[in-house]
């Protein structure tokens, strides 16, 4: 009787005790394993896609119109933070195309993209100098 109440308490101690250890050690050799991988494998630590720098200077950023949020023509609403800009906002307007966004999220996706972030229409060099009024 004592031999049945010991082995009833005793055997799902054990048992239990046994599935932690083997669960430690998967985790140990999980964290181990992974760690040796990306250490060897630098590959899988640079992004997938490289950023490309070939984006807007800042002096072509300063060439490009600002307004304000109620001068807007296109709608208020910025596709870069999905914000509305209020009407006292400063305003970036993206000449071609006549996007506008808040100024300081035009500046920083213009600064890494050189196209609108909505149509995807390229800024093109002779947006930034205008040519010559005609004489004429």
């Amino acid at each position: 009787m004592l031999v049945s109440v010991f082995l009833a308490l005793f055997l799902p101690c054990a048992g239990m005790s046994v599935v932690f250890l083997v669960y430690i050690c998967l985790l140990w050799y999980a964290a181990s394993n992974n760690s040796n991988y990306s250490s060897n494998n630098q590959q899988l630590q640079s992004p997938v896609k490289p950023p490309k720098g070939n984006g807007l200077s800042a002096s072509d950023l300063e060439k490009l119109p600002k307004t304000t949020g109620k001068d807007l023509v296109l709608g208020a609403e910025c596709a870069v933070c999905l914000d509305d800009i209020e009407g006292d906002e400063p305003a970036r307007l993206i000449p071609g195309c006549n996007h506008g966004f808040h100024l300081q999220c035009a500046d920083t996706w213009l600064s890494k993209h050189s196209v609108c972030p909505v149509c995807r229409a390229k800024l093109q060099p002779e947006l930034f100098d205008p040519p010559e009024t005609n004489p004429c």
